[in-house]
């Protein structure tokens, strides 16, 4: 059905006969330690078990992966003569006739198997695992109780949380939740829109004129479009970035502050997850309003009260100040910063896209198991965790070349996890061309892949009183010079006993004033990505 741009409604609700709760009201959070500001949260300890973790592997897959098109394909498919406008006019139609809604209906995940991704995760390493509760195209993939569109009532008609937190639990892992939700009443505003020449010149696309009633007899009878497109409002000003988003923003109503608030505390308290991820700056609304503190004080607290006044809740935010980083926990987007960092941090990136992207595949676009290993000694040497997002195909499924990069990483955990999980930043935390050339860091990250790691880049921990020196990678004449561990340098005044390769036993070495120098045995002794020395 095409509707003209320039017809006008009134939106409607329709009451379904079901548990959702349709109420405005807030519900009441957990009371506890925690108040709802930030001189109360900022005494929340970051947890050691966290700290002890470092690699954490995160399947951001949701209805935007059906398309395999690549990220914010909900956006994009609004956005005349884009790569996903073009994909989606190929697979769906017009998206005046066809919007994202249709492309939720369209996804099935039919060869979704949890349990089985979950152990494989695991088995790379994985000490942490995160599920994605809801993105930016606003469904939210739980048995939601204050928001009709999720991922019971269509799509898949699954509870995709329930499914990957019995996953995560039956593995021994923690279990996080990432939450995107926040921006969708700005992020769908290209849905208002309409081409702005061609065929389909002028005619509205779906998200800015359907409404509840237009359903009946179709697949979304008994649900109102604008619930989850959230477009009944006025463009964004440029000008006007009250709230962090490039073209500026049109304050959301109170109504939807308290509908986000409503819809994350019953994730929290449905699921208990240990980790809650949200992709704002600094907090969901912050500053133009208080509702993700809210939420944060809730999380804390709820998350204490379930484990006798001890806390293992993490939350991460983007772009922090100093002033945030007692509260929560620093999450740097495909970034790697310069130098150590006093208080735990994390770096979020992907083998790929965040959503899957089919071309990426073809291409063998995706970071190998090498550059993933050496990105994570880097940022573990700067007291830093890595969340690895591995791509979700639409069915559910990773396909074989995630599988064997997976492997590969399994086969260094293998070896050298040791002198990985559990340690802590040294005095130094690294030496070689990529500290001395290390690359900026933008505010929100995005840094990643220009600085090149060779066998000059050394990268140190410690554990249990012992020296771990990570070598990134084998240099060509077997031999090694750690230059920070000098005989003259007042870093590491003490004697050095023996030096271990892991998996490789025991090396002989010199100590001089131009550093420690080590005979290295052949490099397949071990693997082919990196090598690690204990030194006592």
């Amino acid at each position: 059905m095409k509707i003209n741009t320039f017809t006008f409604f009134a939106s409607s609700l329709l009451l379904m006969s079901s548990s959702y709760d349709a109420s405005a009201e807030r519900v009441p959070a957990a009371e506890g330690k925690f108040q709802p500001t930030w001189e109360s949260v900022s005494a929340h300890e970051t947890p050691e078990w966290f700290r002890d973790a470092k690699f954490g592997i995160w399947a951001h897959w949701g209805p935007q992966c059906q398309p395999e098109a690549g990220d914010w394909y909900a956006r994009g498919m609004y956005e005349q003569g884009s790569h996903a406008y073009c994909k989606h006019i190929e697979l769906y139609g017009h998206p005046s006739e066809s919007g994202f809604m249709d492309v939720i209906n369209q996804w099935k995940a039919d060869n979704w198997d949890p349990e089985r991704l979950v152990a494989l995760y695991k088995r790379a390493g994985a000490q942490y695992f995160f599920a994605m509760g809801n993105h930016h195209d606003n469904l939210d993939l739980w048995n939601s109780r204050h928001h009709r569109w999720n991922s019971v009532n269509v799509g898949p008609h699954r509870d995709i949380l329930a499914g990957w937190e019995k996953a995560a639990r039956a593995n021994g892992l923690p279990f996080g939740v990432s939450i995107h939700s926040s921006h969708a009443w700005t992020w769908y505003e290209p849905a208002q829109g309409a081409d702005k020449d061609g065929k389909y010149a002028g005619l509205s696309y779906d998200a800015r004129l359907l409404k509840a009633s237009d359903g009946k007899g179709r697949w979304w009878d008994g649900l109102d479009p604008q619930e989850l497109y959230q477009q009944n409002h006025a463009l964004s000003v440029r000008g006007k970035d009250v709230w962090d988003w490039p073209e500026g923003v049109a304050v959301p109503t109170r109504e939807y502050y308290d509908d986000f608030f409503n819809r994350t505390v019953d994730m929290i308290d449905s699921y208990n997850p240990d980790l809650i991820y949200f992709d704002d700056t600094v907090l969901p609304f912050w500053p133009i309003d208080n509702t993700g503190l809210d939420v944060v004080a809730h999380f804390y607290n709820s998350n204490m009260n379930r484990n006798n006044g001890r806390s293992t809740a993490v939350v991460f935010g983007k772009k922090l100040e100093d002033s945030h980083k007692q509260a929560i926990v620093w999450d740097v987007e495909k970034g790697i910063l310069p130098d150590c960092q006093s208080l735990p941090w994390q770096t979020c990136t992907c083998l790929g896209n965040w959503h899957y992207d089919r071309g990426l595949y073809e291409r063998d676009g995706y970071k190998s198991a090498a550059t993933v290993i050496r990105m994570l000694v880097d940022i573990v040497s700067k007291n830093g965790n890595m969340l690895l997002s591995v791509p979700v195909r639409a069915d559910g499924t990773i396909d074989e070349k995630e599988e064997k990069i997976l492997g590969d990483i399994a086969a260094w955990m293998d070896v050298n996890s040791e002198g990985l999980f559990g340690t802590r930043p040294w005095t130094v935390f690294g030496e070689g061309p990529s500290v001395e050339n290390a690359a900026p860091i933008e505010r929100q990250g995005f840094n990643e892949g220009k600085s090149v790691f060779t066998s000059e880049d050394i990268r140190y921990v410690v554990k249990n009183g012992v020296l771990y020196a990570h070598v990134l990678a084998w240099p060509a004449d077997g031999h090694v010079l750690l230059r920070t561990l000098a005989s003259d340098n007042s870093a590491f005044d003490k004697k050095i006993k023996s030096v271990e390769l892991l998996g490789g036993g025991k090396l002989k070495f010199s100590r001089t004033t131009e550093g420690l120098a080590v005979n290295l045995p052949e490099r397949k002794k071990t693997n082919e990505i990196s090598l690690v020395l204990k030194i006592k």
